[in-house]
């Protein structure tokens, strides 16, 4: 085969042309756009890695805040349930004293009225007393014709109410 008597021949100058051929290759791709690649891949991953220590840094300030704000809360928290306390506690007493007040003057009212029904219970034995030793009075005249003084009725009806 006359293509396979031609490689001999035209070896060297193929392996020649494929040596400048990489060669350039590599300067221009080697020395040209590589540096400049890298550049950039250098470039992102450094702002890649400033973005995330800024975020990481947010993430701290934002936990510290959160914990500032959660630290005054507590202390709000603590702050308005010693008001609600103490509120409590006032109200509490102000209620005391208005009941002990009430106590008083219910107490005071109670005795008042207790001492008025004493006073009509008893200005109504007394007149009940009376009517009762008039009522025998008459019924001693009337039943038994007999006359008895009022003086006696009185006792005889004082002694029938004591022991009835």
């Amino acid at each position: 085969m006359p293509q396979i008597a031609q490689l001999a021949a035209t070896y060297s100058s193929q392996v020649f042309w494929l040596l400048v051929t990489f060669g350039f290759v590599f300067f221009v791709v080697g020395l040209g756009m590589l540096p400049k690649v890298q550049s950039t891949v250098d470039a992102r991953e450094k702002k890649v890695g400033g973005d995330l220590a800024a975020a990481k840094a947010s993430f701290a300030q934002a936990d510290e805040l959160e914990e500032t704000w959660r630290a005054r809360e507590n202390e709000s928290r603590a702050e308005a349930q010693a008001i609600v306390a103490e509120a409590k506690a006032k109200a509490t007493q102000a209620t005391e004293a208005q009941l002990a007040d009430a106590d008083r003057v219910i107490a005071d009212k109670i005795a008042a009225a207790e001492a008025a029904v004493a006073k009509a219970r008893n200005s109504a034995m007394a007149e009940i007393e009376a009517v009762a030793a008039d009522a025998a009075t008459e019924m001693a005249k009337r039943v038994a014709g007999t006359k008895v003084t009022a003086k006696a009725a009185s006792a005889a009806v004082k002694a029938a109410m004591t022991h009835g």
